[in-house]
């Protein structure tokens, strides 16, 4: 298992999709909204009310995405809005509902989970104390890659696995740091800053983890 390092990396070239010999997993810390107004106006509403409903100082909130190098390439995760309908494209692996289960008739009710090699951040510009270097092990990064069909996509926004908050980009970074075997407990997000729904992906990997290990082994499977 290799501890997380929070060594910085000089900034890759995001969307060149040449192949690299270097093998590892970099975390990166996109402010809310970021290329876009209206998503950042809304997520400063929310904070503001939340910090308000918690009796605390408001912060910057932000999401996540990671990027595995591996030899076959560079691959980008991240979860994000339903752009089109060429998801395959953009290594699409999964999708979900988006506030209510009825709603995600429409896609715009609807987000993806990308898997996409040689893909782009879109806002990878704008992340903050970025790229953070989890490990260089290249079967650990290989590990979260196999990991990432597998990926529970719960509806946005709600907290439908009974983690204690809400299932969002977050969830799904940390999620796939831990069931790696990766330390996703010792990071958090830039100083002054609030990543919501970080805390549910730990909790439903730490889930998974518990029935893994109480299941029968099967002799000779």
């Amino acid at each position: 298992m290799s501890a997380p390092s929070m060594e910085r990396r000089p900034q890759p070239v995001i969307g060149d999709a040449a192949p690299t010999a270097l093998a590892g997993v970099d975390l990166y810390w996109l402010p809310l909204g970021a290329g876009g107004r209206s998503v950042r106006l809304n997520g400063r509403v929310y904070e503001a009310v939340a910090a308000r409903l918690a009796r605390r100082p408001a912060r910057d909130i932000y999401h996540s995405a990671l990027e595995v190098r591996t030899p076959e390439g560079r691959v980008v995760i991240e979860m994000g809005p339903i752009a089109d309908a060429d998801g395959a494209q953009r290594g699409v692996v999964g999708e979900g509902a988006v506030g209510s289960r009825w709603a995600a008739r429409f896609r715009i009710f609807r987000y993806e989970v990308r898997c996409w090699h040689g893909g782009v951040i879109p806002d990878a510009g704008e992340a903050v104390e970025s790229p953070q270097s989890l490990t260089d092990d290249p079967v650990c990064a290989q590990r979260l890659l196999d990991l990432v069909p597998d990926v529970p996509t719960p509806v946005w926004g709600r907290d439908e696995l009974g983690a204690g908050e809400m299932w969002n980009s977050n969830s799904v970074t940390s999620w796939l740091i831990a069931r790696s075997g990766l330390h996703a407990e010792s990071l958090r997000p830039p100083t002054g800053g609030r990543a919501p729904g970080w805390d549910a992906g730990l909790v439903v990997a730490r889930r998974r983890e518990t029935i893994r290990r109480h299941e029968p082994t099967l002799i000779g499977a």
